[in-house]
């Protein structure tokens, strides 16, 4: 089997700002700790820089009017619509090379994409992608361009039927915009409830609109959720679609913000629930590409990145992290020892289970139960 990794160094050069909790130089670490493991340099594995996307390729969700803001407000030019499109707030700055930033990262996604359609990879990982909150014209959450977006279409202008499921701790609501009308690609987001955490978004008969009926998929849960609420979830809803739906590819976003000990979330997967979820993926013998997306306990998000390409590679870890690694990481004070971490699996308290099982019964009447017939 053959496998495609963006290295995402090139992007290395591009900065939030310091005081940004997005901190781009978690993917050099993430690549590095991947290195440290020996999983970028074998036979079965091609490592591909990241391309710009194309305006062409952009404009199959994104509006011209944004892409132009986008690339003046990258090169310093203030434009009077700019606070419209979503730019310039602490969220989403403007800063130099925004623009080839945010390309860029969609180009690596584009890239997994075509990657699989020509057969030169079973499983893709772009780690730098995964920004899933982008809007046809406005920025959000940290989110530019929708890389994820652009990569579904690339593969269903293939032809190709695709199943999206997003496990950031935030609720998928770009890429869920942009299919909500279409019955071709599946989208299932497990998330921290919008009643707790931006975008406010994802509820359980949040279902899609036209053909798309029953083709959306939200699965919001409480904060402090646990492994136990993830394996209810996968074995009760998330399993059994991708099963009835029978995609031809396989789209994950593996955002690590819902790992305990993120700043930003409280979901409590363990770093050993968040492997578990991978393996579930992969034994489901798809076509798969992986995107990255959120994770803002950095030595959390290197972790969970590096466990996803071994088990796309269907390599079992060590989990005593390399000692070169932990070196380099501590020039950026992050720090690591074991890459699965040294706590059990999370209990989900039973009050947050109580509300999951409402909500698993609202998607088996109006979601499973339909696709299954």
């Amino acid at each position: 089997m053959n496998h495609s990794l963006i290295d995402p160094r090139t992007l290395l050069q591009y900065d939030f700002g310091e005081y940004h909790p997005f901190k781009i130089f978690r993917l050099g670490l993430a690549y590095s700790l991947m290195e440290a493991y020996e999983l970028t340099d074998s036979n079965d594995i091609r490592v591909l820089l990241p391309r710009m996307a194309t305006d062409p390729e952009a404009m199959t969700f994104h509006t011209q009017g944004y892409l132009e803001c986008l690339r003046l407000s990258s090169d310093g030019t203030w434009t009077p619509n700019l606070f419209s499109h979503g730019l310039g707030s602490a969220d989403n700055p403007v800063f130099s090379g925004v623009y080839e930033w945010a390309m860029s990262v969609a180009g690596g996604s584009i890239l997994c994409a075509e990657e699989i359609l020509s057969g030169n990879a079973q499983r893709a990982f772009n780690p730098a992608g995964g920004l899933h909150h982008a809007m046809p014209s406005r920025a959000s959450g940290f989110c530019h361009i929708n890389d994820g977006v652009l990569a579904i279409q690339t593969l269903t202008q293939a032809g190709k039927r695709v199943a999206y499921v997003d496990i950031d701790a935030h609720h998928g609501d770009g890429v869920e915009h942009a299919f909500y009308k279409r019955e071709d690609v599946l989208t299932i987001s497990i998330h921290q409830s919008g009643r707790t955490i931006f975008p406010g978004t994802g509820f359980a008969n949040d279902r899609g609109e036209a053909d798309g009926i029953g083709f959306a998929v939200n699965i919001p849960l409480a904060p402090g959720a646990g492994d136990d609420a993830y394996v209810r979830a996968f074995a009760e809803v998330v399993l059994p679609l991708l099963r009835s739906y029978k995609p031809d590819v396989l789209v994950t976003q593996l955002g690590s913000d819902a790992v305990l000990g993120d700043i930003v979330a409280n979901l409590r997967l363990s770093l050993r629930g968040f492997e578990w979820c991978l393996q579930q993926f992969r034994d489901l013998h798809l076509p798969w590409i992986a995107i990255g997306g959120g994770g803002y306990d950095v030595a959390n998000v290197v972790r969970a990145w590096t466990l996803a390409w071994g088990t796309m590679l269907d390599r079992e870890l060590a989990d005593e992290i390399p000692g070169e690694w932990i070196t380099e990481a501590a020039m950026y004070d992050v720090r690591a020892v074991f890459l699965r971490g040294t706590e059990s699996p999370t209990v989900s308290p039973d009050h947050v289970l109580s509300d999951l099982d409402g909500t698993i019964e609202h998607l088996k009447a109006h979601v499973l139960n339909r696709m299954e017939s």
